[in-house]
């Protein structure tokens, strides 16, 4: 089973790219990130061709997550149950389901902004929320994953330059902790091969050549149960995904399991 999470800034600005990646890449499950679209918007028909069902939590042209499986697609929950409001509405950033043999969540997790910004204080209530809603998966005999894009770097590794993060989010303490608080609960980070380079970065910035110099991040991750890291076969970061016209800031990560 190949399972993977990509954050793709816009599906509709990515649509070409997803379907042809999805056609080569033998995929069985696409957590999706940042699909700047309505559910309406979604383009269901078209994944639905190449053998997708696909489930969609999204409203508009910021956040929106999804997931598209050719192994199933049961159970789905919109939503993170017992998430916080953000200018006094829930923001589409979480969706979870059974495909297969495994439960998933993709989610996007809020990207905090300033460590004084009132966006900050909900990234560290949205972390502490998804942990309280994944306990009991966590802890379950079913295999179980949440992926999707972190904005936190789990480490000083996961940046390339860790002096130039100091006093920014991302790197903090406290969201650092959110992350040690989900291995806590029983999920452990399994770490892609960065197929080049010394280090599996996920995230290069569109600005100042960030992908051509590896000025790169780690924050596109994947937490899983122990029936789900047992059964890993192999991890890595899909550099080809980055190169080139119209691509995603985000490269997709792929997870191998034999189950």
């Amino acid at each position: 089973m190949r399972i993977a999470t990509w954050n793709v800034n816009s599906i509709t600005a990515r649509l070409p790219r997803l379907l042809a990646w999805l056609e080569n890449s033998g995929t069985d499950v696409l957590c999706i990130q940042e699909t700047k679209t309505t559910a309406e918007g979604f383009p269901a028909d078209e994944l639905r061709e190449l053998g997708y069902e696909s489930a969609v939590n999204a409203t508009g042209r910021w956040n929106g997550v999804a997931l598209v499986s050719r192994v199933g697609l049961d159970d789905v929950t919109p939503g993170l149950p017992g998430g916080p409001d953000y200018d006094g509405a829930q923001e589409p950033r979480a969706i979870s389901a059974t495909c297969g043999p495994a439960r998933v969540w993709s989610v996007y997790v809020p990207n905090g902004r300033e460590v004084e910004h009132a966006h900050y204080a909900y990234k560290l209530e949205w972390l502490a929320a998804l942990n309280t809603a994944i306990a009991a998966d966590a802890a379950g005999p079913r295999p179980f994953a949440v992926l999707g894009d972190f904005n936190v770097a789990p480490t000083d590794e996961d940046v390339w330059d860790p002096a130039l993060f100091e006093g920014a989010t991302h790197v903090t303490p406290a969201e650092r902790e959110a992350l040690a608080a989900l291995r806590e609960a029983g999920l452990s980070d399994v770490v892609p091969r960065p197929l080049k380079y010394a280090h599996p970065f996920t995230f290069w910035d569109y600005r100042e050549l960030g992908f051509p110099k590896n000025k790169g991040m780690r924050i596109d991750l994947v937490y899983g149960n122990e029936p789900f890291t047992k059964a890993v076969t192999d991890a890595y970061v899909d550099r080809e995904e980055r190169k080139g016209k119209g691509a995603s800031d985000h490269a997709p990560v792929v997870v191998d399991l034999e189950l």
